[in-house]
């Protein structure tokens, strides 16, 4: 039995330093002086009761045995000894290794970690170890998770022999062997919640207000509206640099708003501006850009704050949002009838008044269309669809929440919530239950301008960004049914975090009205690194 072997190695070592203790230790050519606690020979050094791995080792020793009071192992704590075959650190206290602790031993062919209390090992530990025959990991507190899934594969892929090694927890798995688990249980790929990351992938030097993720053709896009620079920028994602690049400009006069829309196989971008209307423009295949499709009607409209689009009963819808006291928001319908001439969007209803609104939500809930309205002058104001009248009719509010700059609807587990951003005060969470309205966790939040919910598989995330302070990403605790601080991230006074997912890649989409629009990437951070 292999195992066995080394046991008679190590007994032989110890009956040769028996010898070693009556006669005396035998000094090298180089009048090696033995470390204090250290019985030498020409070859062998046997440490009992040291506190560190000795540090002036003549080159020639090959076999080294250290017991009893060893807490530690440290970067290439055993560098100057290219010969050493047989390497015994048992019976110590050690809980921790540093990945490069056995670095540059080729030559050990007999290794023992045995009875000291360690409860994982850092990835690659054996690396260098090439000559490797034996491995002793018995009598330690391995827990079979994460952080020991690189062992577990390797375990089964080395030509070593290696001791049963018994899992010490967690509880459900206590007892079992190491070798067996290919993965640790309910963590099928090693990914636990809280490890995750955001990090940042891409700067675009744009200043933008919005971010607008859409796909043709199997490609993705996003359109960006930049006031500062008059236009609306559409950049297309790369799908071998793995960044967005740019594609169109769409010029105009004060953008502050680029809405995509496909229908019927066509892409068209709704461009509000400030000054010189409003315009639609359409995809052109064979000139491969934008070209003007339609001017849109704003008699109404004095301040475009924000477009949402919606399709609904087979139909296409968006909103203008206007952001004036002399404006109205206004509701724009998708007409295709060619032979009267009236293919495009038109104006179809006139919403609310005088309330300076500031952004628009659509939401299905139980079979029934709502419309959000946000406003800076009244708390929130819901609309719903009238099946009879084709209408949107005034359905009630959202109280105790003012001056509200955002609202996102976003779905979890348990049902529909509402992140409403608030520049002056607390922004909130509320679930929005039948007719009921119940706030669940208020957010300080000045100058926030957007409060964004986003998913990432079974990860929910706000992201709360303002225009005084860093982004803050929170993280929706399932135990206590809150959002908890995660992360914070800088983009300079973001307006928008967009989700993009492409070529297996997560990525968060940050405009910036100030600065350098921002793309972070979603990352699992694999716990057995």
């Amino acid at each position: 039995c292999p195992i066995n072997n080394m046991r008679s190695a190590k007994r032989w070592l110890l009956a040769g330093f028996a010898l070693v203790f009556i006669y005396g230790a035998v000094e090298s050519k180089r009048n090696f002086k033995c470390p204090s606690g250290c019985s030498c020979s020409k070859e062998t050094i046997v440490c009992v009761g040291a506190s560190q791995i000795p540090r002036t080792i003549p080159s020639e020793i090959n076999s080294l045995l250290n017991a009893n009071s060893l807490t530690t192992i440290r970067d290439d704590a055993f560098s100057g000894l290219p010969h050493l075959e047989y390497l015994f650190i048992e019976g110590n206290k050690i809980e921790t290794l540093t990945k490069n602790a056995f670095r540059s031993l080729r030559d050990v062919t007999h290794l023992s970690l045995a009875n000291n209390k360690m409860k994982s090992l850092p990835r690659d530990l054996f690396f260098d170890l090439d000559s490797l025959l034996e491995l002793d990991l018995r009598g330690n507190s391995f827990q079979c998770t994460c952080e020991n899934k690189w062992l577990m594969m390797w375990l089964k892929n080395t030509n070593a022999t290696v001791s049963d090694v018994y899992c010490a927890g967690p509880s459900d798995m206590k007892g079992k062997r190491l070798n067996d688990l290919p993965i640790p249980p309910g963590h099928s790929n090693c990914f636990c919640l809280h490890l995750t990351d955001f990090v940042r992938h891409q700067s675009i030097p744009i200043q933008s207000m919005s971010a607008d993720i859409f796909s043709f053709k199997d490609d993705i896009y996003v359109a960006m509206a930049a006031p500062n620079s008059n236009s609306c920028i559409v950049m297309e994602w790369d799908h071998i640099e793995m960044n967005f690049r740019k594609f169109d400009n769409i010029t105009g006069k004060s953008v502050v708003g680029c809405k995509s829309v496909l229908i019927d196989n066509h892409v068209l971008i709704i461009v509000t501006q400030l000054f010189g209307g409003s315009h639609i423009y359409k995809f052109d295949d064979q000139q491969n850009k934008f070209s003007k499709f339609q001017t849109i009607e704003v008699f109404n409209i004095s301040k475009p704050n924000d477009i949402e689009v919606f399709q609904m009963d087979g139909e296409w819808y968006f909103v203008i949002v206007d952001s004036s006291k002399a404006g109205l928001s206004t509701l724009y319908k998708w007409t295709d009838q060619p032979d009267r001439n009236e293919t495009g969007f038109h104006s179809y209803q006139y919403l609310h008044e005088w309330f300076r609104d500031t952004d628009a939500e659509y939401v299905e809930v139980d079979g029934k269309s709502y419309l959000i309205l946000a406003s800076r002058s009244q708390p929130p104001v819901i609309y719903l669809w009238n099946k009879s009248t084709l209408k949107f009719i005034l359905h009630g509010e959202i109280p105790n929440v003012d001056d509200v700059v955002a609202v996102k609807a976003f779905r979890m587990e348990d049902g529909l919530y509402l992140a409403m951003t608030c520049y002056i005060g607390d922004s909130k969470v509320i679930r929005w239950t039948n007719k009921q309205f119940t706030e669940v966790q208020a957010l300080p939040s000045r100058g926030a301008m957007i409060l964004q919910p986003f998913t990432f598989t079974d990860r929910h995330y706000l992201a709360l960004g303002s225009d005084y302070s860093f982004t803050q990403i929170y993280l929706w605790d399932v135990e206590t049914k809150t959002f908890k601080k995660f992360k914070d991230i800088y983009v300079q006074s973001p307006r928008a975090f967009t989700v993009v997912s492409t070529d297996r890649r997560n990525f968060i989409f940050s405009p910036s009205f100030k600065g350098k629009s921002m793309v972070f990437e979603h990352i699992m951070v694999d716990l057995s690194l």
